[in-house]
Formats: C-alpha cells, structure tokens, sequence
C-alpha cells in the first residue's frame, strides 16, 4: 500500500521539486560532477529529493548511471528508493542488487525476495552481491525464507559464487541463524580451504544459538590449535559460553586469556566478563573487574547493577546507582529496567519504591521500557492504582506496555477491566502478541469469564494466526475447570495438538478438589506419577478431593490397602499421627 501511495504522488513531487528547485548556500551545483558526488554524502530524503528533483528537470534521469548513483543514496529510505525503482523500465544488475541490499536492511526483508525473483527471471547474470544480500533478507527472516535458503544453495554451488568467501560465509551465517546448525557444519567442512576467522566466528555463533555450549568451547580449541588470531567477537561467544556451562575454572583461564591477548581494554569484552562471572556465581570478580576498567561507560554501569540485581543483591545494586550519580555518569531507561524486573520478581516494594523516587527526582522520561518495567514492579508489589497512574503517564507505549498492565488487571482480579483494556489496545492500533493472549487468558480463567476466554483463544487463532502454546490451553482448562466442567477440560486436554504438561493436568486437578471429583482427581494424578512430574501438593490436593466428596474414609481404605500390598511410600500430608491411629 505504501509502495502504491509513493508511486502515485512520485510524479506530482517531482514536478515541485523541480520547479522551486533553487540552489542555495549549502547546496551549489557547479558542475555534473559536484551533483553526483553530493549524493554520496547525503543522507536525508529531502537532499536526495532535492537532487532528484535537479535530475529529471535537467533530463539528467535518463541516464542509467545516475539513476543508480540516485538509488544507492535513497537505500536506506526503501520506501523512497521503491518509488524510483518502479518508474526504471530496463534496471541492471546495480539497480536491482540495490534494492535486494535495501530491502535486506528494512523491517520487511522478505521483500527483497521478489526482487531476487524479479531478477532471475530478467535473465541477468548474478553476481555475489546478489546472492549474498539475498542471503541477508532470508536471514533475517528465516522462518519464511527456509526454502529460498536451499534455493540460493544450489544455485551458488552450480555457478561457482560458493568460492567466493563472503558468499560461503553469508550462507553459513543463515544456516546457523536459522538453527540448522547440522547444515551450517557440513559447509564449514566442506570447504576447509575457505574457513577464515569470520567462518570459525559464525559457526561458533550457530552452537551458541542452539544451546551446544561444549562444541562451542571445542571449536575455540580448534582455533587456537590453528594459530588463527582470535577476534573480540571470537572471545564474546567463547565467555558466553562459559559463563552458561557454569565452568569456573575455564572462566578463569579466559579472563587471563583476555588479559595477555590484549582485549582488556576492549568495552564488549569487559562487559562479557562481568556477565560471565555473575552467571559462575562469582559476583566479586565481577565486581573486581567492574574497579579496575580505565574506562567505564553507562553500558558498563548498567551490567554491573543489572548483574547484581540479577543475584538478588538489590541494595547493592542501589548503591552502585547512588555511585553512578557521584560520578555523574548519566542515567538512562535501561540502567533502572533490571532493578525494576528484580523488585518485582522479589515483591520488595520498598527499593522499588526508592527507583521510583529517583525517577521522579532525576525527571527520567517514562518511555516505553522504563514505564513498563514500573508497571509491572507496582502491580506484582500489589499496588494497583499507581500501577494504573504510571501507564497512564506513559509517554509512549508498546505492546509490552499493554500487556503488563492487562497482567496487572488479571492478577488483582479485575478481569473485566482487562478485557476492556485489550480491547483499547486494539483500538489504539497495537497488535497483540502471544504474550498477550496468554494475559488476557489469565484474566478471564481467574475472574471466570468462560466466553470471553474462549473468544479470545479463537481470536488469537483465526484473527492474528497464533498457534497456542501448552500455556495459553493451560488456562482454557483452568477456565473450564473453574466453570465446573470438567469433563470438557479433560477432553480438551486429551485433543491438544501438543502433549500437554503437568501445570495444564495440575489445574484439572485443583478444579476436582473444588467440585469433589474423585475418580477424574485420581486419574490425574496417575497421569502426573506417569510423567514423572509428581509433587507432594498433588496427594494432598486428592486427599481435599475425597474431604469435600465426603469420602475421607475410603481415602484412609485405600491408604491401608497400599501398604498392605507392599507400597511403603509415605504419601505427602499422611501425617504420622493418622499412621498411629489407624
């Protein structure tokens, strides 16, 4: 639509930039050469428009060089260079490769895919550029993208563009991102000949993505075995790594590593040491780190207070911000957000109260991240109503933003002014997310609203093409559970296109307890001993099950005929007194 709009009024601009087209101080226009060369430096649309403007007054636009001069400058505006694109009856290979280059950039990368299309089907001869920005879009867009990745595989490899490093490496670098890491590996080994330090790099970068932390630090090996000079990035993976498998010691030898490699005084890498040694539970050395840095700028400040706050050392990490102040290092959104999450997650209302103040007191703007984390930290402490005055203060909103304070809603039992405001967003022009559904579903389950529950779970399917997750089904059988419909939460949970876990089976089992349902509470909990996912609260919720079905003699009944049988097993809330007595 915005491609369309842009084309139609294309014409009608051109012709009033033309027209008042009057060079001024900033903007002399000597000669041809003087014009085209100024493209290169600008950077705003208006400029480029200006220039654009020159050319087709001056015809100076027939001519395809400085069409694509024009389209290389207008890049990262694609919505503007679309607009030129579109009225180029005969683009070359340039042309074409800067607009699959500007797409790959854009927030919607799935667009340079037509243009690849596009040019293939133009019987052009394809060059690495053109493979290696295609290669960047389905990147970025990876889950759409999966078959057209094959595609550029085999086509590189036919024409030979596989040889061509930054081709090799592109595609390794959307293998790896696109968790087909298998993939990525066999094209590493491959071509062996061809691995630089970038191929080593992405391919660590693919195991690190998929969590294989040990292959990760095997491949670091490799590199050092190979006298390859490791890079700042090299040394980013291998400490996240580290940090993850819990390995000390190794730790400990990287942070040495850093120091004789000359990277101690690279900021990201310093950073990485601090998050590694808190994630070790070595916060000290974090700490330690944090002193001796010549240099410390307000990323490293806020993974420090981040990092402790993470650990459950809130005051310390208030400390650190009253710290940060003395040094009048300048406080932004995100060096309070981590705070904010740990206050929240503790319900220590007091220090989130204290953040709060220094928001008020340093006149910190309540942005989208700042405002949300506030939101969420007041309603998780309790405290509605300023939970309520924070977002409404808001100066900008995301849908993070509406979906804390739906939550909100739901926990304090408003479930009616949370479907109200799920239905403002929407009216607002925010598109809901799965997180969101699963907010509002709670919302519905805790206050009992059984249809707009289900509303919303086919909303979420037919409307915004959500597949739901174990947790969204969870809640629907927590509804119906609640509702007393038990049979139907049973038979949900047994047509559930995903094996359902132990939370969705736990909340059928809470809604038996409820209503006295013994026989669907014992089979729930041979489920759960089935997945070995049983808990002590399981047997005393049966235990309630039989108390309210007026059945607690034939409870005791079975108690006595499994020991008899030879099951030993104290169960949970058996207390030794009712073994006494019986």
């Amino acid at each position: 639509m915005n491609l369309a709009h842009n084309k139609s009024r294309l014409g009608q601009n051109l012709k009033i930039w033309s027209k008042n087209f009057v060079p001024n101080q900033n903007f002399v226009v000597s000669q041809y050469e003087d014009l085209t060369s100024r493209l290169q430096s600008c950077k705003q649309a208006p400029e480029i428009a200006q220039i654009h403007g020159y050319f087709v007054k001056t015809g100076l636009d027939q001519n395809p060089f400085n069409l694509s001069k024009l389209l290389a400058s207008s890049v990262h505006n694609i919505q503007y260079a679309a607009s030129i694109f579109e009225h180029i009856q005969n683009p070359n290979l340039f042309m074409l490769n800067t607009m699959l280059r500007g797409y790959s950039m854009s927030d919607d990368p799935k667009q340079a895919f037509g243009v690849f299309n596009n040019l293939r089907a133009r019987g052009l001869l394809l060059d690495q550029f053109s493979y290696i920005t295609t290669l960047k879009a389905c990147a970025r867009d990876h889950e759409s993208a999966a078959i057209l990745g094959l595609v550029i595989h085999g086509l590189v490899v036919k024409s030979g563009h596989v040889l061509f490093i930054n081709v090799k490496n592109t595609l390794l670098h959307f293998y790896s991102v696109s968790s087909k890491i298998g993939d990525a590996h066999k094209l590493f080994d491959e071509y062996p000949h061809l691995n630089d330090l970038v191929s080593w790099n992405t391919l660590m970068d693919g195991y690190l993505h998929v969590s294989q932390l040990t292959v990760v630090v095997e491949l670091f090996r490799q590199i050092c075995r190979n006298d390859l000079k490791v890079s700042a990035r090299t040394v980013l993976s291998i400490l996240c790594a580290v940090g993850d498998l819990g390995d000390l010691r190794a730790g400990e030898f990287l942070h040495g590593h850093c120091i004789k490699i000359g990277f101690y005084s690279n900021m990201n890498v310093v950073t990485a040491l601090i998050d590694m040694y808190a994630k070790l539970g070595d916060i000290d050395s974090g700490r330690r780190i944090f002193v001796e840095a010549s240099e410390k700028d307000v990323i490293l400040w806020n993974c420090m207070i981040d990092k402790y706050a993470k650990s459950g050392l809130i005051e310390e990490s208030i400390d650190l911000l009253r710290l940060m102040k003395l040094e009048q290092v300048k406080v932004n959104s995100s060096t309070l957000v981590g705070l904010l999450a740990a206050c929240a997650a503790s319900g220590s209302l007091t220090l989130g109260q204290c953040i709060a103040d220094y928001v008020e007191d340093e006149v910190l703007a309540l942005d989208a991240n700042l405002g949300t984390a506030m939101v969420d930290m007041y309603a998780k402490c309790g405290v509605l109503d300023k939970a309520i005055d924070i977002f409404q203060r808001m100066e900008s909103k995301d849908v993070k933003s509406w979906t804390a304070m739906i939550f909100g809603y739901g926990v304090h039992g408003q479930a009616r002014n949370a479907v109200t405001l799920f239905h403002q967003m929407e009216d607002e022009g925010f598109r809901p997310n799965e997180v969101t559904f699963l907010a509002v579903l709670s919302a519905c389950s805790h206050g009992g609203l059984m249809e707009e529950g289900m509303e919303f779970l086919e909303r979420m399917v037919m409307e915004y093409g959500f597949s739901p997750k174990i947790e969204h089904y969870g809640c629907l059988v927590d509804l119906l559970g609640r509702a007393g419909l038990l049979e139907e939460a049973h038979n949900l949970i047994k047509s559930l296109p995903i094996q359902a876990d132990a939370t969705a089976w736990r909340a059928l089992l809470s809604a038996c307890r409820v209503y006295g349902n013994v026989k669907l509470g014992e089979y729930v909990k041979s489920v759960l001993i089935e997945m070995n996912d049983e808990h002590p609260t399981d047997s005393i919720l049966v235990s309630s099950t039989y108390a309210i079905a007026g059945r607690q003699t034939d409870r005791i009944n079975k108690e006595v005929g499994n020991r008899s049988t030879g099951n030993k097993m104290k169960e949970a809330g058996c207390s030794s007194i009712i073994e006494m007595v019986i």
